[in-house]
């Protein structure tokens, strides 16, 4: 079933109450936790609409939805040209007898995979669209086979299509096919593990945990598409503690990771490593962080931002410096943080709302960038096309941004 929800629905979306001190009841027990509120010139607003803490968020590969997933049995999808409107609509996908607990978008972006709390598994939902031109959902005939031992601690598709993989605490990582058979089972061999991830080209898996070192595999295909084998690509070593998380750039070719040893690290991971050539860090900064903590690289590579319990910072991704830091965004810690792939907002998740930022340390970035750019632009034509970008992504910064 399918319905769609404005961020505006309340307790008034429910129907009135005929009793008038059961109502009277109902308010004062709604009284009691009160709405966390958080206010920042660079929120651009919250989204609203789950009714459980969200754990889960992924943008979707053609930059239109936004998916959440929640402990009130709902996946919701978010259109993310709303997200400076004031009303934000979402379609609400139903998980039966359970909730999701992770929620990962499809390469063509008609379909997302859940990982079930209860059910310790994976569950495929398509979306189907109706002649009105909404959505509505359908699971696969079947759940994934239960494999993992462990909590689960992240899934992924891959964005080439060929494979799916899901990680758990206990070091396992396994590569299944689009159809739940297993391909392949990793050991990572690190204790335990914190985060893992598919990296956005789709070829690599990684993970990290209880050692200092994040490592990188390649899921191998033939030409034919069949499924060969998961091979060692490389390690990133650097850090002197456990490793929280970390995070591709879009095209893999950069990787940051944050460490319970205080640093965030920024690699080169754009190497022959099949030649035995290593990543090769790049910069190295003091950050506050703690178990749980997550980190986000925007898709264009120009922003770091982590976080670290309720609070969030705002890195540049070339000087280091830190640009923003933003304090008890929710009531809970924060439980996912990300860029969207244009790399004009970062969202997050921590209690019922979903909050979105403008990237404004992104769009400062950028505008220095051109601005070097047009220093060396040699042809006419090069300069005004950069004068035109510098232009737009000021105007950017000065209608959508109260910069302090």
């Amino acid at each position: 079933m399918t319905t769609i929800c404005a961020s505006v629905e309340s307790s008034a979306a429910k129907g009135p109450t005929s009793k008038k001190p059961k109502q009277e009841k109902q308010r004062s027990r709604k009284d009691k936790p009160a709405q966390h509120s958080f206010s920042d010139p660079l929120l651009a607003s919250s989204l609203k609409g789950h009714s459980g803490n969200v754990t889960c968020l992924d943008f979707s590969s053609n930059g239109k939805y936004l998916a959440s997933c929640a402990d009130d049995r709902t996946v919701r999808i978010w259109s993310t040209k709303d997200f400076l409107e004031r009303e934000h609509k979402c379609l609400r996908a139903n998980v039966e007898l359970d909730h999701a607990t992770l929620v990962r978008f499809s390469p063509d972006s008609r379909a997302f995979i859940t990982w079930l709390a209860n059910g310790d598994t994976i569950r495929i939902l398509k979306m189907i669209k109706k002649d009105d031109g909404t959505f509505s959902f359908k699971a696969a005939p079947e759940d994934f086979p239960q494999k993992h031992k462990a909590p689960i601690i992240n899934i992924g598709i891959a964005e080439t299509g060929k494979f799916i993989m899901s990680a758990s605490t206990d070091t396992t990582i396994h590569i299944w096919d689009l159809k739940g058979e297993l391909l392949a089972s990793i050991n990572t061999n690190q204790m335990t593990s914190s985060y893992a991830a598919v990296s956005p080209c789709g070829r690599f898996v990684a993970s990290c945990g209880f050692t200092p070192d994040v490592k990188v595999w390649e899921v191998c295909f033939g030409k034919g598409g069949e499924f060969r084998e998961v091979a060692r690509a490389f390690d990133l070593k650097g850090h002197s503690a456990g490793v929280h998380a970390f995070a591709f750039s879009n095209n893999s070719h950069r990787m940051v990771t944050v460490s319970k040893d205080g640093t965030w690290k920024l690699w080169n991971t754009d190497v022959e490593y099949k030649k035995q050539q290593d990543p090769y860090l790049l910069k190295t900064v003091p950050c506050s962080s703690s178990e749980g903590s997550r980190v986000a690289l925007s898709p264009d590579g120009r922003v770091v931002a982590i976080s670290n319990g309720c609070n969030i910072a705002m890195y540049d991704a070339a000087t280091g410096n830190l640009e923003k830091e933003l304090h008890g965004v929710h009531s809970e810690n924060i439980s996912d943080l990300r860029f969207d792939i244009n790399s004009r907002f970062l969202v997050c998740s921590g209690d019922k709302a979903i909050r979105v930022f403008h990237n404004a340390p992104g769009y400062q970035a950028a505008i220095k960038d051109m601005q070097d750019m047009l220093k060396k632009a040699q042809n006419e034509a090069m300069k005004q096309r950069l004068q035109q970008q510098i232009k737009d992504a000021q105007s950017a910064l000065d209608t959508n941004l109260l910069t302090e």
